[in-house]
């Protein structure tokens, strides 16, 4: 997979990448001046050809609360089941 580093206009770091079906990703810093967050989800097009996230906005916390859960999918291929 290849990922492109690709800042916002107002100089936000961002990545973008494409999913296993092709879909534009990426995983943006968000500019939320409350709390640290990032930005993660597929990139649509609109009728009008127009790119309109389609996104999550996860807390580092929130982040945190994820990793076990991808880690687990990297090592085994299958999500952790309680």
């Amino acid at each position: 997979m290849t990922i492109t580093y690709a800042p916002t206009v107002r100089g936000f770091a961002a990545f973008v990448f494409g999913d296993k079906d092709g879909s534009t990703c990426s995983i943006q810093q968000s500019s939320s001046a409350t709390e640290d967050a990032i930005w993660l989800g597929v990139d649509t097009l609109s009728d009008g050809g127009a790119a309109v996230p389609v996104r999550m906005h996860l807390t580092r916390e929130q982040v945190a609360d994820l990793l076990p859960h991808l880690q687990h999918f990297v090592d085994t291929g299958e999500l952790k089941t309680p």
